[in-house]
């Protein structure tokens, strides 16, 4: 499957933790980006954080110090640890992978999102 899949969504009480997965399973011989947005309803879709593929991340000033986002290579997976969750958390949660120009040869040029999976936090 192209689109990348993720998992782990659900409820959660202000203040306590949830753990998303994202597999990605094409490509897996490519270098290639995996994000995290997200989008709250009547919002805009809001990035969250990036791992670049090799050994770097970026976050937004928003999550920062409270998400975490961490890569499994072999396993084209990419997770992002929740902690500290407040109200103002609860979103639709999206998956993003991006190929470029640098993924390699045969790799896509594009990018996929994931169906997304729903967080909830009650307080």
């Amino acid at each position: 499957q192209v689109p990348p899949v993720e998992s782990g969504g659900g409820s959660a009480q202000a203040g306590g933790s949830l753990r998303l997965s994202c597999v990605a399973s094409a490509y897996t011989s490519c270098i290639y980006s995996m994000s995290w947005y997200r989008q709250a309803p009547g919002k805009e879709r809001e990035f969250l954080a990036l791992h670049d593929g090799i050994n770097r991340t970026y976050y937004a000033d928003s999550v920062k110090g409270r998400f975490t986002i961490s890569r499994d290579g072999p396993a084209n997976t990419v997770y992002l640890q929740m902690d500290s969750l407040t109200p103002e958390d609860t979103a639709m949660y999206y998956c993003q992978t991006t190929f470029t120009s640098g993924s390699g040869p045969g790799c896509p040029k594009t990018t996929y999102w994931g169906q997304g999976t729903q967080v909830t936090v009650s307080s």
